[in-house]
């Protein structure tokens, strides 16, 4: 598959201390061959305009009308000048014009089609957004890469620790794992997964129609879990300032 991808699948969650605590949702997520669709833009999917699903280049990034010359001065300005082949995202729609997007991923290729680095690029609920460069050792598909916690997401878990980061693709499905480990070991184990079909009318409209509420029950489903966390006495963590660096690696 070479076009524009769209996935229905499953995000699940788990916490190991100090209580268990888990969650399984359904979920959808589109995979777009962002050099390709500079050069032709993918029909079925609404693009920086309204649609049932939609995508918007300011949603990423610096906010800017380009995500993919944010995400090619991004790898420029470290040091990375051959990820030169396509750049997959992987990422929420808009659905009905709304979207939070917890975390979208770059996977950002050479010409010879060899992974050379992900981004992934996190948001939290306080408007605020940090990128985590993905590129040692040299990332492949099925291969663990780690980077230090930098970037507040929840008030339940600290900015310390690490996250592991293991992306799984095949022609027919795509997962991606993050787990979070802080000084005490492993805490959460998150993932996000699922079965990739062409985007087309009939997909976009059949991923709409099956969850239309899914992007809004994203956000409403992240304070549900808070509540159920707070009754269970997971102790609160106040809001750090932001990292000074927009990107870490």
């Amino acid at each position: 598959m070479d076009g524009a991808l769209i996935a229905t699948g499953v995000v699940r969650h788990r916490r190991l201390r100090p209580v268990a605590h888990a969650f399984a949702y359904p979920t959808c997520f589109l995979l777009l061959p962002m050099r390709s669709l500079r050069a032709a833009p993918a029909p079925a999917l609404p693009r920086n305009r309204f649609g049932l699903l939609s995508f918007h280049d300011r949603d990423h990034g610096d906010g800017g009308p380009d995500a993919l010359a944010w995400l090619d001065a991004l790898l420029h300005e470290q040091g990375i000048d051959d990820a030169d082949g396509e750049a997959w995202l992987q990422t929420y729609p808009r659905m009905l014009g709304y979207v939070f997007k917890p975390v979208s991923f770059w996977y950002c290729h050479r010409a010879d089609g060899a992974l050379r680095a992900v981004v992934a690029e996190v948001n939290n609920t306080f408007g605020e957004r940090h990128c985590y460069l993905l590129d040692e050792p040299a990332p492949a598909w099925g291969r663990e890469l780690v980077a230090r916690k930098v970037f507040h997401v929840s008030p339940f878990c600290r900015v310390q620790g690490r996250y592991r980061f293991r992306f799984m693709r095949s022609a027919e499905r795509l997962v991606a794992r993050v787990d979070h480990d802080d000084e005490q070991g492993p805490l959460l184990q998150t993932s996000v997964s699922g079965r990739l079909a062409p985007l087309t009318p009939r997909s976009l409209r059949a991923a709409f129609f099956g969850m239309p509420l899914m992007t809004l029950g994203v956000i409403a489903r992240i304070h549900w879990q808070a509540l159920r966390l707070a009754a269970k006495r997971v102790p609160f963590v106040a809001k750090p300032a932001p990292p000074q660096a927009f990107t870490s690696r």
